[in-house]
């Protein structure tokens, strides 16, 4: 049986994050396939005592709670633990953690690596921090047995940056089933009625721009003073506390806006379920399961025009100018003003099942070589 260790996530199930949530959808999946599955997680950010889960064997790594440091100091002792474990296949996710591919390769071990995007680009790193993320991203697109891209935006960087084509597989992030649900005590909670709120749900970092949606809905507000009704929701928060997830809770609460903080479950399916829309306004993405969990409810979406938001191919009144706070306020306008609605996309291609069986794939074609 081919034994996989995964490393470069902090961790599942139930730890907030985009890579955090394509893990904990896809190694049960895969583990269920037959492949002897261990995720490696971050001490400080699970407190569950699992050992398994769902299929998946789960081992705990002591690991600083360092923005700038957590990744690599995890990555590196998992990969020792990786080879204790006698693992074939070291899963490495996201840029930064593959900054150490070499080292497994050298240690005998196979690598798959999954870039989930140029984190590099993220408003919240520094220039150390930026350069370290480029290294990372070369280290891996050029030593990984096997890349793994998300969207067709990050594959032409793996083409025009280190030239490679040779084994770089596009397989898209997926969404779950939608769970349709009404939670009206946990709207009572909150003070929000059913189809009258926007939705924003992502963790509270710089490059999500939550700040933006916040004036664009002040703005909205100003204009139609009648509609004390609506209301904005802010699901999420963030991992480190700092000068930005300060202020922008501040910025919200002085305006009104309802936070839920991290949630999952019932309460995200119910708002998911029952929002006007929901909206992203990013300056940074991979391919955003935030976004296909909304379009999978069928809810209108609001998204920035970046190349990220682009890809998954919405119609063109569904996106505005990224950082434009006037033309997302008139995009709000134009969702509020409309009586509540859905709309049909087309998921097919967001099939967690059918990108398990790729993921499968890529791991059989490896151990074959």
């Amino acid at each position: 049986m081919t034994k996989i260790v995964v490393t470069g996530t902090r961790g599942i199930p139930n730890v907030m994050g985009g890579v955090e949530t394509h893990c904990e959808e896809l190694f049960p999946r895969i583990a269920k396939m037959g492949f002897d599955v261990t995720v490696i997680r971050r001490s400080t950010y699970v407190h569950d005592g699992l050992t398994e889960w769902n299929g998946v064997k789960l081992v705990d790594v002591d690991t600083p709670k360092k923005k700038a440091f957590e990744a690599i100091i995890h990555t590196w002792r998992a990969i020792w633990k990786a080879k204790s474990l006698h693992a074939d296949i070291v899963h490495i996710q996201a840029i930064g953690p593959a900054m150490l591919t070499p080292l497994a390769r050298l240690l005998g071990m196979k690598v798959v690596f999954t870039h989930h995007g140029p984190d590099y680009d993220r408003d919240k790193w520094g220039f150390a921090a930026k350069t370290m993320l480029k290294f990372g991203e070369r280290m891996g697109c050029m030593f990984a047995n096997d890349v793994v891209v998300i969207s067709d935006v990050i594959r032409n960087i793996v083409k025009n940056k280190y030239g490679r084509t040779k084994g770089v597989h596009l397989i898209y992030n997926g969404v779950q089933e939608p769970e349709i649900c009404d939670y009206p005590e946990y709207f009572d909670e909150l003070g929000i009625e059913k189809g009258k709120y926007i939705l924003g749900m992502c963790r509270f970092v710089p490059e999500k721009h939550l700040h933006d949606l916040v004036h664009a809905f002040v703005k909205w507000q100003e204009n139609h003073p009648e509609r004390k009704d609506i209301k904005l929701v802010l699901a999420g928060d963030t991992d480190f506390e700092d000068d930005y997830s300060r202020s922008l809770k501040k910025l919200a609460k002085d305006n009104g806006v309802v936070l839920t903080g991290f949630i999952k479950g019932r309460k995200l399916h119910s708002l998911l379920t029952n929002c006007l829309c929901y909206c992203l306004p990013s300056s940074h993405e991979g391919l955003p399961i935030a976004l296909l969990e909304a379009m999978s409810y069928h809810v209108p979406v609001i998204v920035s025009d970046i190349p990220a938001n682009l890809e998954v191919g919405l119609p063109e009144k569904d996106y505005f100018p990224m950082g434009n706070v006037e033309a997302l306020a008139d995009k709000l306008d134009a969702v509020i003003s409309q009586p509540v609605h859905h709309v049909e996309y087309d998921m097919s291609k967001y099939d967690w099942d059918k990108i398990a069986g790729q993921f499968a794939e890529i791991y059989k074609s490896l151990m074959a070589r």
